[in-house]
């Protein structure tokens, strides 16, 4: 009981003179600031003041270094010093922003909200929805045409120079979808099957190629567009075709010319206005526009940008390339070959194969010798 009790008297007496000698200092500057003359030896602070710089807190409030932190944080409103080249070499945080769809927060992380909260999952989801969508059309519908039967006379759909043109723009589409596909959406589904290594070297390979494959897609998107323009722009029957959905649940399809309206509106709205906005955004990401000081919230918008306008896009190539595959029968071949039979012809654009047959659109349009013979009418005479 006594040592219990020696304890904790120690412990008292050296309490109160702990206390003593940390007060003292405090005790001081408050009779300082009372009037009262300061004890001898003693050096009074200067107190802290809100404007001050980090170099004078750290004489008045040391180890305080509340002004260097609040100058990273508003580097953004007031870029700071530094001896390194670049635009932003005095921005450590950018400032404060409220992209569509983020809260108000720095701008780096308003991207971070708009990527992860809506073009991953939205477009992840609109892609699904599509390619779904159309699994289902198929296995209830099949593909479409073949009601008339095949006769043996060709018509040149594509030429021999379309047929490149739409080639090289489609491998180049594909590299592209292939690799924006991994890169935005692989570590949910790739990652946990292939494992990191793996997974890291499959999209440093793929972004590789997707830097490549955007110019080369660039460049034949402005050659499709120039040689597909004049057979896509509107006519007259063209809105009569959207009423009726170009008959896709009727018993016929609804006449057209060369190109029907669906596939106008996959080329005006996927191929020239997102596939010009895609391209414009993408040379931007690849720092290939001039002039540019290409800041971090340029980068963030042109990214948040082609994010979006290429999940539309997709959204759209998917419809074109199944109608174009698998979806019409014969179409692939039209492509491929360039040649169509007649009875394709007039099943699936009607307008266009009556041109043929009136001699205002010859039936072969590359010059070239039709492989069989010509469509009966005035496209006989079209040859020569």
């Amino acid at each position: 009981m006594q040592d219990i009790l020696r304890h904790l008297t120690r412990s008292v007496v050296l309490a109160v003179l702990l206390a003593g000698g940390l007060a003292a200092p405090v005790l001081a500057q408050q009779a300082v600031s009372a009037g009262a003359s300061a004890p001898a030896g003693f050096v009074v602070q200067a107190e802290p003041k809100p404007d001050e710089t980090n170099a004078q807190r750290a004489q008045t409030q040391p180890g305080n270094n509340a002004p260097f932190w609040r100058s990273v944080r508003e580097s953004g409103e007031q870029a700071g010093y530094s001896s390194l080249p670049g635009v932003e070499r005095g921005t450590l945080i950018q400032s404060f922003v409220q992209y569509p769809g983020s809260r108000y927060a720095t701008a780096g992380e308003a991207w971070r909200q708009v990527r992860n909260n809506w073009i991953i999952p939205y477009g992840g989801a609109l892609l699904l929805i599509v390619a779904v969508a159309i699994a289902i059309f198929y296995w209830r519908v099949g593909a479409l045409g073949g009601h008339i039967p095949d006769t043996g006379r060709k018509v040149e759909r594509f030429t021999p120079f379309e047929r490149a043109a739409h080639g090289v723009n489609a491998v180049a589409f594909t590299v592209l979808a292939i690799s924006g596909i991994v890169m935005a959406f692989g570590k949910f589904f790739l990652l946990p099957i292939l494992g990191g290594l793996v997974f890291g070297w499959l999209t440093y390979v793929l972004k590789t190629l997707h830097n490549f494959a955007g110019p080369l897609f660039a460049v034949s998107l402005l050659v499709v567009i120039v040689t597909f323009v004049r057979d896509n722009l509107p006519r007259k029957g063209d809105l009569n075709w959207m009423l009726r959905m170009g008959g896709l649940f009727g018993d016929h399809e609804v006449p057209s010319h060369r190109f029907n309206a669906g596939e106008k509106l996959v080329f005006w709205g996927g191929v020239f206005a997102l596939g010009l906005i895609v391209v414009a955004s993408g040379l931007v990401l690849d720092q290939l526009v001039p002039s540019l000081d290409y800041t971090r919230g340029q980068m963030q918008i042109a990214h948040m940008v082609h994010g979006v306008a290429t999940a539309l896009m997709m959204a759209m190539f998917i419809g074109h390339i199944y109608m174009g595959t698998i979806g019409t029968r014969g179409a692939l071949d039209g492509m491929r070959t360039g040649q169509v039979d007649e009875a394709w012809a007039q099943e699936h654009h009607e307008l266009w194969y009556d041109d043929i047959k009136a001699g205002r659109i010859p039936a072969q349009r590359s010059g070239g010798a039709a492989p069989a013979s010509a469509p009966t009418g005035g496209a006989a005479g079209a040859h020569t």
